[in-house]
């Protein structure tokens, strides 16, 4: 049975926790197109989609934003 995620916005420290992923890693990995980008939440604030940081999860190697755009 699925049970829907609730979508709520991430910050940058539990990004790379959950992830295991350096802040430089993380960044270019958003340059290169294989990991979500950033949401601006407020004019100094960013956040990731719990849903995008879980897809990529599921799949880290072939995950590309084109897939999901």
């Amino acid at each position: 049975m699925n049970t829907p995620t609730s979508d709520r916005f991430v910050r940058l420290p539990d990004v790379l926790k959950r992830t295991g992923l350096s802040r430089a890693t993380l960044y270019r990995k958003v340059q290169d197109g294989t990991f979500p980008a950033q949401v601006r939440i407020a004019k100094r604030c960013v956040g990731w989609r719990q849903s995008a940081i879980e897809r990529w999860l599921q799949n880290p190697m072939f995950y590309s934003v084109d897939d999901y755009a």
